[in-house]
């Protein structure tokens, strides 16, 4: 990517985010806002209209302020990062003309808030950071996640939900039916629907395999 401002400005997003207070939750750390950046990177190449600097901060600030999801204010937490990104980026110097697209992008990219993306940034972003929930990070995410919040990996006779009600709340595999296959169709660009849909394959050869063993005994 061309735009000459990224090259100054990454690496200033991120000494802002290692200024802040150590996050003790492995699936929110550093190596996700590299990630969901490496993403929208790649869906930016489809979207020439969207402003890469816009994405560039929101994909690595859209966690400052980053809930359980268990917490009772976790639908909050976007709109209180936003305001955090943007009185960050305001003491940084970042360009005041694009602080409130970064804002929207951020307030907008959390499943929890239900917030509906309006700018092609903010499409790209929710795209990219809900890409990194999906895939064989994504799986990894999924159980370590579950297994901070006491989950069960998954029901010990029915794994794929015969007979019961699925529950992500209890078991960590059933959040793959649960919420995981519903992304590719959530996905605001096609881009990020197509790459979606590669990686939902993968979530689900994997868990062929993972009840397959299941269920030796």
């Amino acid at each position: 990517m061309s735009d000459p401002r990224l090259p100054h400005w990454q690496p200033r997003l991120i000494d802002l985010l290692l200024q802040q207070p150590a996050d003790e939750d492995g699936a929110h750390d550093l190596s996700h806002f590299h990630r969901v950046w490496a993403v929208a990177r790649r869906i930016l190449e489809q979207h020439p209209e969207a402003d890469a600097l816009t994405v560039m901060a929101a994909c690595y600030l859209h966690d400052l302020v980053n809930l359980p999801k268990n917490h009772p204010e976790r639908h909050l937490a976007s709109r209180q990062a936003a305001q955090k990104a943007a009185d960050l980026l305001t003491a940084a110097g970042f360009p005041a003309d694009l602080l409130p697209g970064v804002a929207h992008a951020i307030e907008a990219h959390s499943f929890s808030a239900n917030i509906a993306p309006t700018t092609p940034e903010a499409r790209i972003v929710q795209d990219a950071d809900r890409m990194d929930a999906l895939g064989m990070i994504g799986l990894a995410r999924m159980f370590y996640t579950s297994g901070r919040m006491g989950r069960s990996l998954a029901h010990p006779d029915s794994p794929l939900g015969e007979g019961r009600a699925l529950d992500d709340r209890e078991y960590a595999l059933d959040h793959i039916e649960v919420k995981l296959a519903r992304l590719p169709a959530m996905m605001q660009t096609a881009a990020g629907r197509a790459i979606a849909e590669e990686r939902v394959r993968r979530l689900y050869e994997f868990r062929d395999q993972f009840v397959e063993e299941w269920l030796q005994r």
